[in-house]
């Protein structure tokens, strides 16, 4: 009953003969069978690390295979005459067969598919440095982007640090929290109120969803403070229940706290955006850099919702909305190029380095590389070193040229390595010894770039209505201007107080705020007091 094997021995990422052996002989035993080889998957050293990565591309292996089999079926008997890509977690894509073998790399493609999009965004609109964030339902993810590229890391836990499982995959450096819609509001054991990680989830959802839920969420706070519109949610299509989320903060939140609803409901949101923007600091303050120098890009159906309140906490001075926020995901998996990436540990302290070796195994990885890639002609090539300094436990990933490599330029990388420490941890050792553990080569291969259509004609904008929103801890709810985002025109302006409704989201611009429409649609918000 048998249906995959994972295969890892302990030195097969510097000699993977007798592991392909073994997986020539499990497959002649079984044709059938799934079989995953640890070097196929990485070829790292960390034996721990890369036998869970093979361990879990086993476990997941025979379901993804025969899920993307019946799906590529599916589209071919529908006569789809375009090419199935699959989302990867370093953020780029891949073709069907090799997302079959190599599933693992799936894992957490969605959440980087909104972050691409971000970079691409950013990249379009001139804006060298922005943030990523991206809230949704049960969870606020960030990530970092300089120049277009979003950072990436060496490998992540599936099921968190703590007590999850390591995958040693490059990933796009991403943090999450558990703060989305249907977070969950509660009270701990003495009477700390206390904003998720449970969520109501889809089902049964926030209480105002009408689907059974009992529990209070972010979103039938937001309800109370009229931050979402009852009557306009989805475009009108669904009706919300905004005395049962009244009635369930004031009955599990705000009567045991001694509080009233809205006072309840605020320190609910007040709360989770305290979270959201610990996730916000973490890939830009405990980085070293200063989000001060960033714009922010919301996505998400609850990113618009919060953002600028996050905003205002960091003092970030901009706030981007793309158009679609809410399907911001799915247009990121359309921006990305093909990416695969190779490593080889190559342990040597840097001043003994066989630079005639490293060039070796770069041009092997290029060729690797251009066996797999369908957008190849075009292709480039990221080259980095793994370095630490003697005595340590975890690299750095200093970018490097391949003509550095074959100058055999010691002194570039040792000053380039130096340079990437100062800046991460605020200080360094240039008279200590390094050594260098692994190469790494990212290929990419650049897909057709997809051009935002503009909005046409400029205009001004047209409230559609105006209600009472409490934006702060204010007694007093304040007057606020409600825009349909599909009515806005391209240089159109918005002043704060006020919201903009859409389809899948609605953006809250609080006081002194305010937003100019981009040629192409995003809303560019000006953050009062940012600064």
């Amino acid at each position: 009953g048998i249906e995959s094997v994972a295969v890892c021995f302990l030195h097969a990422y510097a000699n993977p003969a007798h592991e392909r052996r073994v997986g020539e002989i499990l497959r002649a035993a079984n044709p059938k069978l799934f079989v995953t080889l640890s070097h196929e998957i990485v070829r790292e050293y960390r034996e721990y690390e890369r036998t869970s990565t093979t361990a879990l591309n086993a476990f997941v292996g025979p379901r993804v295979q025969a899920y993307l089999g019946r799906l590529e079926s599916h589209l071919r008997d529908g006569a789809f005459p375009g090419k199935l890509n699959i989302m990867r977690s370093n953020g780029g894509v891949m073709s069907v067969r090799l997302a079959q073998e190599q599933p693992v790399s799936m894992m957490e493609s969605g959440p980087v598919a909104g972050i691409i999009g971000a970079g691409r965004l950013a990249a379009l609109m001139g804006i060298e440095r922005c943030i990523g964030f991206d809230m949704g339902g049960t969870t606020a993810k960030a990530s970092l982007i300089r120049e277009g590229e979003p950072t990436l890391a060496p490998g992540y836990y599936v099921g968190g640090y703590a007590s999850g499982h390591p995958v040693m995959l490059p990933m796009i450096d991403v943090v999450e929290v558990g703060a989305g819609g249907g977070s969950i509001a509660w009270l701990d054991d003495v009477g700390a109120l206390k904003v998720g990680p449970q969520s109501a989830g889809a089902d049964p959802g926030p209480i105002c969803y009408r689907g059974g839920g009992t529990e209070p969420t972010i979103t039938d706070a937001n309800v109370v403070l009229g931050r979402l519109d009852p009557d306009n949610f989805l475009g009108g299509t669904m009706k919300l229940d905004a005395e049962g989320a009244k009635r369930g903060i004031k009955q599990k939140i705000a009567d045991p706290l001694k509080l009233d609803t809205v006072a309840a409901a605020q320190a609910i949101v007040e709360i989770a955006i305290s979270k959201m923007s610990l996730a916000v600091r973490e890939v830009s303050v405990a980085k070293g850099y200063d989000p001060r120098d960033f714009a922010l890009v919301a996505s998400g159906g609850a990113g618009p919702l919060h953002v600028c309140a996050i905003a205002r906490e960091l003092f970030i001075p901009t706030v981007i909305v793309p158009l679609f926020p809410s399907h911001f995901s799915a247009l990121g998996m359309l921006l990305a190029d093909e990416r695969h990436d190779f490593t080889r540990t190559v342990y040597s302290d840097l001043a003994k380095v066989d630079f005639g070796k490293l060039v070796k195994i770069h041009d092997e990885m290029v060729a690797e590389a251009k066996a797999g890639l369908r957008h190849g002609k075009d292709a480039q090539y990221q080259v980095s070193l793994d370095i630490r300094y003697m005595g340590q436990e975890f690299t750095l990933s200093v970018p490097v040229g391949l003509d550095q490599l074959k100058r055999a330029d010691r002194e570039g990388i040792r000053v380039a390595f130096d340079k990437l420490y100062e800046h991460r941890y605020a200080h360094h050792s240039p008279e200590e010894p390094v050594e260098m553990v692994n190469i790494r080569l990212g290929a990419i291969g650049k897909r057709p770039k997809l051009k935002f259509p503009g909005l046409g004609a400029a205009g001004a904008a047209t409230p559609a209505a105006e209600r009472p929103v409490y934006f702060s801890s204010a007694a007093k709810p304040l007057p606020a201007k409600i825009y349909r985002r599909e009515t806005l025109s391209a240089g159109a302006t918005i002043a704060g107080p006020a919201l903009v409704q859409e389809h899948g989201t609605t953006t809250v611009l609080f006081e002194n705020d305010s937003c100019r429409v981009a040629d192409t649609g995003e809303l560019i918000i000006s953050v009062g007091g940012a600064r």
